[in-house]
């Protein structure tokens, strides 16, 4: 700058010149930086300040969470346990009638088998029937293997206990017998 701008210039031995801008280095104290350590400091103690905060905001946030999923694994239960209370009221008869006849007792307990599997179908694990499909380990748990001539070899001919669900929703495996070839 020049003079006539009212600014003063470093001269020779560094005093200052009329016309140039004051060196903010001897503002601060701190040569060649143009911070000084209380400046630095104060930032030091703002980023820490903000650091601790953010950790104490994202732990509250973890325990929020971990309420809510309690909150919803247990309304969930509760709700599976609603839909059981029907079949369990509906055995509970069944068991009163006891001494009535046999033919009603059977079918009195159909009734309340149609009435689980229907609960499970609602819960998202029909059962599933497999026999003459192909064995697959991921669905079907193999306890015993046998030659039948009117089978394909590898094909299920006998489900021991029946599986539930499919795909990723399967609650059990069945358990299988498979045909395998004569010889």
């Amino acid at each position: 700058m020049s003079e006539a701008a009212g600014g003063t210039e470093p001269g020779p031995g560094g005093t200052q010149l009329p016309g140039a801008e004051p060196d903010s280095r001897a503002q601060t104290g701190s040569p060649g930086h143009g911070v000084g350590v209380a400046d630095l400091e104060a930032q030091l103690a703002e980023a820490q300040d903000l650091r601790l905060r953010a950790l104490a905001d994202a732990d509250n946030v973890r325990k929020r969470c971990a309420s809510q999923i309690r909150r919803a694994e247990t309304e969930a239960r509760a709700q599976v346990a609603r839909e059981w209370l029907p079949v369990l009221d509906n055995l509970e008869r069944a068991l009163q009638h006891a001494q009535a006849d046999p033919g009603a007792i059977i079918e009195g307990i159909q009734a309340v088998r149609q009435q689980a599997l229907g609960v499970l179908a609602r819960l998202g694990f029909s059962r599933r029937d497999d026999t003459g499909a192909m064995f697959d380990p991921a669905r079907h748990d193999a306890v015993a293997s046998r030659p039948d001539p009117g089978a394909v070899p590898g094909t299920v001919v006998q489900v021991v206990q029946p599986a539930y669900g499919d795909g990723d929703h399967q609650l059990r495996p069945a358990q299988v017998v498979v045909a395998v070839a004569d010889g």
